[in-house]
């Protein structure tokens, strides 16, 4: 049996990324506004169709590469804000990439980029929500990388910035950076990583064993020792069924049910609602449709706020 509706837990979105969080509409017409014309590949996830992780990259860029401004920034948290209100969700850890928006393409500045964050996220609040940043660096290009994005962020972090992750292709092991995340850990910052989504399940183990990871997303590459690991040291799993499907099409069948008969403490996010269609509601159908049972679900709902970064402090 399922809970009763009025002893269910607060429902957060534990995993979805603001480059990856516009709203569509916005999306096109800020295009038109530019004179560009919009890449193939968005265009194809916006059609729920299957594509190649670097195809997924170019969609994800041409989206963040808008984010030029405070209020774009806004309008990005804003996007999220209305689609997890709609799900009937009560919060969001968000993910972002300020060295791209901020160092690589210098499309706004720093303090821009964080009051930009910081109005999306009092609208949020004003609504009702909790929401926290996380900030995201990219595995492949490896660990002076991530020491860059730590330099970019070196000043006065605002309140609302928790954690400190990775992303994008799973190439450089995760032993590597192990004193990027000791930096950050430093710093009070809680540490995640996308693992086992692109890259082969043993990253998922490295992750944890030696980099010290506290969080993982996704995950799905994991073999059973590894998930066996995940629930003995409750290290929670953000699971994105509809990226799931479209990013990583291979893997078959999804690993949820077998996660959940482990004993990992899974969650569900919503990853790039921008880019891949869905919100809180269809990931839910989603993980029904992969054979989790609705008790199941309640429990990835209690264990989406236990765990959900929006809802506890900065260690």
């Amino acid at each position: 049996m399922g809970l009763p509706m009025t002893d269910l837990p607060p429902l957060i979105d534990r995993h979805v990324h603001l480059e990856g969080g516009l709203d569509p509409a916005w999306v096109r017409s800020e295009a038109a506004l530019r004179a560009v014309a919009l890449p193939g590949s968005l265009e194809a996830l916006w059609r729920g169709e299957a594509q190649p992780f670097e195809a997924f990259i170019e969609a994800f860029l041409f989206g963040a590469q808008l984010l030029n401004s405070q209020a774009a920034v806004a309008a990005a948290v804003g996007a999220i804000a209305s689609r997890t209100l709609r799900a009937g969700g009560a919060g969001f850890d968000l993910w972002c990439s300020p060295s791209a928006l901020v160092s690589h393409w210098k499309l706004l500045s720093l303090d821009a980029f964080w009051r930009g964050l910081e109005q999306g996220i009092a609208s949020a609040r004003a609504q009702g929500l909790q929401a926290c940043a996380v900030v995201d660096a990219v595995n492949h290009f490896g660990p002076e990388h991530g020491h860059a994005v730590l330099d970019l962020i070196e000043g006065d972090l605002p309140p609302f910035v928790v954690g400190f992750s990775t992303g994008g292709l799973e190439r450089v092991p995760f032993r590597q950076w192990a004193p990027v995340f000791d930096r950050a850990r430093k710093r009070g910052l809680r540490i995640a990583a996308h693992a086992g989504e692109n890259g082969d399940g043993n990253q998922v183990r490295e992750a944890i064993l030696e980099g010290g990871v506290a969080r993982i997303v996704h995950g799905l590459r994991a073999d059973q020792a590894t998930l066996e690991l995940l629930a003995d040291r409750r290290i929670p799993v953000d699971v994105c069924p509809r990226s799931n499907a479209l990013l990583a099409a291979d893997v078959q069948p999804h690993p949820l049910p077998r996660m959940l008969t482990a004993g990992v403490r899974c969650a569900l996010g919503t990853d790039d609602p921008g880019v891949i269609p869905c919100d809180l509601a269809t990931e839910r159908e989603a993980a029904l449709e992969l054979g989790a049972s609705k008790a199941q679900l309640d429990q990835m709902r209690a264990l989406g706020a236990e765990d959900a970064w929006c809802l506890a402090p900065r260690i």
